[in-house]
């Protein structure tokens, strides 16, 4: 059976977002412009010394995200959202998307299509492991949409990418999660981040 990961960029205080998230602002108070340039400039100002796990974050064979994740819309889909990665989004795989609200699937260029999944953690995991084959299954965030799956024990292991910065507020992770027994089995720093992988125990 594949492996359910996730892969996560958090401050060094837990903190995947800040608080006061809007459209123009969807990190919220991130210690920048609300836009996650700080907590996610390692991928960006500094890619060539993060590439295997740059690489690793889009080798899963599905993802699953929360709806804050993949916007700002929210209630009923009243306006046409497909996501804050334009026409070809990064993932190029079928993304299971958590929502109360139906839609039909959302097609995009590069061979990622959007599923809205209205029924909870466990049937959006095991629609992407049926879409996964034999690969990865990649809960990619945000931090709510992680703690829910670890508290309900469906993570086999955790890739975070811990920044020099602190929130001190905002969406953490390990919010409401049991305690977890993990198994650290690498870690890397880089100028702009900390990579610690870990194995959930328990």
């Amino acid at each position: 059976m594949s492996r359910v990961i996730c892969d996560l960029t958090i401050s060094a205080d837990g903190y995947s977002a800040g608080l006061g998230q809007t459209e123009e602002r969807p990190f919220g108070d991130d210690g920048g412009d609300g836009s996650g340039g700080r907590l996610h400039a390692w991928m960006f100002d500094t890619p060539e010394e993060n590439r295997a796990e740059v690489d690793r974050m889009s080798a899963a064979g599905a993802f699953i995200m929360g709806r804050n994740m993949f916007g700002p819309v929210r209630g009923a889909w009243d306006r046409r959202w497909n996501g804050w990665w334009g026409e070809d989004p990064p993932f190029h795989a079928p993304v299971f998307v958590l929502t109360h609200h139906a839609r039909e699937p959302q097609p995009m260029d590069g061979g990622t299509t959007f599923h809205f999944v209205t029924d909870g953690i466990a049937s959006a995991l095991a629609q992407a492991r049926a879409a996964a084959g034999d690969g990865d299954v990649a809960v990619q965030g945000g931090a709510t949409t992680v703690n829910q799956y670890l508290a309900a024990g469906l993570i086999d292991g955790l890739r975070l990418h811990i920044v020099p910065l602190t929130l001190g507020a905002g969406t953490r992770l390990f919010e409401g999660v049991p305690p977890l027994d993990l198994e650290q089995v690498t870690s890397r720093s880089a100028s702009l981040v900390t990579h610690v992988t870990y194995r959930v125990l328990s």
